[in-house]
């Protein structure tokens, strides 16, 4: 549906120019002007119809490069595999809800610290990109079951590959909607504050009681995380630290408000 919105968005910014340049300035304007105010339009548009960050730049700069691509004349079959690849590797971006995010290692060592305080028997990561946490936990904690899940083709490839040495961690190439979290000890997300509402829910349902769940960056709207820890990274991560009730079979998210 975003990359719809998005496409919708090109040649609803491509008119409006248009229809600028022809009645209200006679056509005055010259072809570079034109493309790159084309270019503001469309992230305009983006950001007013509330499409996520990322999507703002995409739309900026999709005709400019675009243009430009073809202003040096590559050959015609580069473009579809470069379409291709990135489709690949930024396939949750293009299904509209998670974007590839890469953690750093100062969250690894974090979750790695986490996961051994909690004394647990397993652990998934419900995006594991190409196995920046998943490798480090399965390296260190050789008793651990370890699982990644990753939808986007080439992450996934690149992570199986990765940890294709270590007979505890097991890397799956599939949604995150579709996993069944009941059995696992400790949770890791590092997804998307579009789609955290709906983690929420899932983690509800599936998780048991006690259990830890840890979300990189973006909380669960309306929880109050147990803990938070924050990293001396780049980016200065933080991990929200959510720990399941007991109540579970009544739990609501208003559980996790704030007093």
């Amino acid at each position: 549906m975003s990359l719809l919105k998005a496409l919708l968005i090109q040649i609803v910014a491509g008119f409006v120019v248009f229809v600028i340049n022809s009645y209200l300035v006679k056509g005055y304007l010259n072809l570079w002007f034109l493309i790159f105010f084309q270019a503001i339009v469309s992230a305009s548009f983006s950001f007013l119809l509330r499409q996520a960050s990322w999507w703002w730049l995409i739309n900026l700069l999709f005709l400019p490069s675009l243009l430009l691509m073809m202003a040096i004349n590559l050959p015609a079959w580069l473009y579809f595999v470069v379409f291709v690849l990135l489709v690949l590797v930024f396939w949750g971006t293009v299904k509209g809800d998670v974007p590839l995010f890469l953690s750093s290692s100062g969250v690894a060592d974090e979750i790695l610290a986490l996961v051994k305080r909690e004394n647990a028997g397993n652990f998934v990561d419900i995006g594991a990109g190409v196995g920046t946490v998943i490798l480090p936990i399965a390296q260190h904690l050789p008793c651990l079951h370890v699982v990644g899940l990753e939808r986007a083709p080439i992450p996934w490839l690149i992570a199986f590959c990765r940890c294709r040495q270590y007979t505890n961690v097991d890397v799956r190439l599939g949604s995150l909607w579709d996993a069944d979290l009941t059995e696992y000890a400790v949770v890791f997300a590092f997804l998307s504050p579009l789609v955290m509402v709906r983690v929420g829910e899932k983690i509800i349902r599936e998780m048991q009681a006690g259990r830890l769940f840890i979300s990189a960056e973006f909380p669960v709207p309306l929880w109050s995380p147990e803990f938070v820890v924050e990293i001396a990274d780049s980016r200065k991560t933080r991990l929200y630290c959510y720990r399941i009730p007991k109540s579970l079979n009544t739990l609501t998210t208003q559980n996790f408000v704030h007093s």
